[in-house]
């Protein structure tokens, strides 16, 4: 079964760029080394065990779906999920209709030495970023998340992820087919949309698809495609993102799961 996300995927042009930019917005960032993908990144992990993956290639790779959002701007372009057993959840998307990979293994060195693995299980086309890949650690998770998790700007976790669908019910029920439990009705009058939420853990999940012919999800899904739309963080009242340095990625801060105003790019 899903327990909580694992991170959020934040895709980058430039990643010294990124990080130092980051760094001025507040958040204690770690670089966390390569992969064997081609990629490197640093993480911004928080209190409530999840964090925030600043992630660039280091050579262009046209076919790979994050390369291709990238291409058109970058921000949150996926989210990676927490599961108590991987190959049932796997199969269970499977008989719910999602693409699923065959779990393999990812290693990444990080700037010590330290050689990390674990085994991934990734969403196919359609359902990039509508649906979490899973990830189970073989070297120790504590080793992965940077243990430096207490941020400037007083950010302490992940609230809510808002994904822009156009069906959210429809796309609500891979979720409800591992969870074993229905999402519930959620309006987001701040998005003119509406749709379902999905409650993981301490994480909410929201499918969110327009409420008319016009609004901020039309554009998104037009240029983007259906795909993460921002995330909501949990810190104090009165915390603020300067979105100029935050490379795309729509976060914001609140003491509730609600985003209070997203702002337009």
């Amino acid at each position: 079964m899903f327990t909580a996300i694992d991170h959020l995927v934040i895709v980058v042009p430039e990643l010294e760029a990124a990080i130092r930019d980051y760094a001025a917005a507040g958040f204690n960032v770690v670089r966390g080394g390569r992969h064997n993908i081609g990629t490197h990144n640093a993480l911004i992990a928080f209190a409530d065990d999840s964090y925030l993956e600043l992630i660039a290639f280091q050579n262009p790779v046209a076919g790979h779906p994050w390369y291709r959002a990238l291409e058109k701007g970058g921000g949150i372009v996926d989210f990676c999920m927490q599961t108590d057993d991987l190959e049932a959840d796997v199969e269970a998307m499977r008989q719910a209709g999602v693409a699923m990979g065959v779990p393999s293994r990812m290693t990444r060195e990080r700037p010590d030495g330290y050689r990390l693995s674990w085994v991934l299980a990734i969403t196919g086309s359609p359902f990039n970023g509508l649906i979490p890949f899973l990830i189970r650690d073989e070297t120790p998770r504590a080793e992965r998340v940077p243990r430096e998790r207490s941020h400037r700007n007083g950010i302490t976790g992940i609230r809510s992820l808002t994904i822009a669908v156009e069906d959210p019910w429809a796309t609500s029920a891979p979720y409800m087919r591992v969870l074993g439990r229905s999402a519930a009705p959620i309006q987001r009058s701040e998005l003119d949309g509406a749709g379902a939420r999905m409650m993981i853990g301490p994480h909410a999940v929201d499918l969110i698809a327009p409420n008319t012919a016009e609004g901020p999800l039309v554009d998104w899904i037009r240029v983007r495609g259906q795909s993460p739309y921002g995330a909501t963080l949990a810190g104090r009242a009165n915390a603020h993102l300067d979105a100029a340095l935050l490379w795309h990625a729509r976060l914001l801060v609140s003491e509730s799961r609600e985003a209070r105003s997203w702002k337009a790019e």
